[in-house]
């Protein structure tokens, strides 16, 4: 969250991944360095069990989320 923060800051498009159990503390983060509205995304908890396979998957899921976040930006 604070790399997507700090990126967005200067000026360089970014999209923080959270899994969704993290989505209080991404907005806690959020609120924490003054960008309460701060936009990220989440995906499903847990994902330190899954397979290579799994992993691409759910990344492929939500690719069209990233881009989209990365193409409007923060202000949208």
């Amino acid at each position: 969250m604070l790399d997507s923060i700090v990126f967005e800051q200067h000026g360089v498009p970014s999209a923080s991944i959270v899994t969704d159990v993290f989505n209080v503390t991404g907005r806690a983060m959020a609120r924490s360095w003054g960008v309460p509205d701060f936009r990220f995304l989440a995906m499903p908890h847990p994902i330190a069990n899954l397979t290579d396979a799994e992993l691409d998957q759910r990344a492929a899921a939500i690719v069209p989320e990233v881009v989209q976040l990365l193409l409007e930006g923060q202000t949208s």
